[in-house]
């Protein structure tokens, strides 16, 4: 079997990418299956994609990123399957995935893991927001041979227009990645943390006067903020320490907390979220507290594993109990751990995956 996935970053980048189908490139080649990767972006256009300014440079990217991808489709014809992960081009309408559907006949294996059919303009995407054709979402999906969706709310969407739709979720490699557990009984300075990506950061907003109250109440702790960018809060906390991300250094990073935190609003965009930074947690032993919102309800059960919380309150209590409590911290991560390993890893998931190509 011969698999063209064509993607939009190139490989090992971003997360989504990452955890949904490359850390399962290994098993295909041992199954004895063939696969190219081909984004749409080059290395040079990813470095600086989100970085202020340089738009002439991020346009001649783009563009240089249209004519790779029409090669991809002309060189498709060589490919039993074609995995479209969001979307063939970022801008414009599904051309590419219409040509490969309609003209090439070929099986599209079409995944997702946002609700990528709602608008969510942010600061650094707001100038291309008009031209991103959210709308092709829903043709995509009809002309795909199968949807591999994140969540069952992505699924549900999908189904509207074809019932060749499969939950696939984001999953851990708990064997070569998140293969380390927080000991949570050692001694060290207790930390609250929170990982993702700049166009996240402003969930945290909700959770500064939490934690100042904490700060004012006497709990020392570090609040870790491990992102692209730094923070700006309108609140000080003298709690607050960023560390950039770093691919090399994410495993012992994430190592560093004994609590993370995973809040969200309750919006149409945040109900497509695979609670993707809850599963990292929650794999190197650390209790996740997150928002009643989407799959995190589903991921998270609530004194098992980890915490969920709907008010500023709750967010207070559980921060509260678990800084003084190491034993029910490790308790809750053991928990969480295990649930990981028996359902949101690439171990478990694998026959799954494996089934989007029959």
């Amino acid at each position: 079997m011969r698999i063209l996935f064509l993607i939009p970053y190139p490989s090992g980048q971003a997360p989504s990418q990452r955890f949904r189908f490359e850390q399962y490139l290994d098993i295909l080649r041992q199954k004895g299956h063939v696969y190219k990767l081909a984004p749409f972006l080059d290395d040079t256009t990813w470095r600086i994609l989100y970085q202020p300014g340089q738009a002439v440079r991020k346009a001649l990217g783009i563009l240089r990123g249209f004519g790779r991808r029409l090669g991809h489709v002309l060189a498709a014809l060589r490919y039993d399957f074609i995995f479209v992960h969001r979307e063939a081009a970022p801008l414009g309408p599904p051309i590419f995935e219409w040509l490969l559907a309609n003209v090439l006949r070929k099986k599209i294996i079409y995944d997702f893991d946002d609700a990528i059919w709602l608008s969510n303009t942010s600061e650094a995407n707001k100038m291309a927001a008009g031209l991103k054709w959210h709308h092709k979402v829903e043709s995509i999906c009809r002309w795909a041979y199968k949807n591999s969706c994140g969540n069952e709310y992505l699924a549900t969407y999908a189904r509207q227009f074809n019932a060749s739709t499969v939950v696939n979720p984001t999953t851990i490699d708990t064997v070569h990645l998140h293969n380390q557990v927080r000991d949570q009984l050692a001694l060290g300075p207790l930390v609250i943390g929170w990982t993702g990506t700049h166009s996240t950061l402003k969930y945290l907003l909700p959770l500064v006067p939490v934690l100042a109250q904490l700060e004012a109440e006497g709990f020392e702790f570090e609040f870790r903020v491990i992102s692209n960018q730094p923070p700006e809060f309108n609140q000080p906390l003298r709690s607050l320490r960023f560390v950039p991300w770093q691919k090399a250094t994410e495993i012992p990073d994430l190592l560093t907390f004994h609590v993370g935190l995973m809040p969200l609003e309750d919006d149409p965009w945040a109900k497509g979220k695979c609670a993707f930074k809850a599963l990292q947690y929650m794999a190197l032993g650390i209790p996740a507290l997150v928002s009643p919102v989407g799959m995190n309800t589903e991921v998270v059960q609530d004194d098992y594993n980890g915490y969920i919380c709907r008010t500023p309150s709750e967010w207070h209590q559980r921060l509260r109990q678990l800084l003084t409590d190491s034993a029910h911290r490790q308790a809750l991560g053991a928990a969480a751990r295990a649930t990981i390993e028996q359902r949101y890893s690439v171990n478990a998931n694998t026959p799954n995956f494996l089934q989007l190509f029959s």
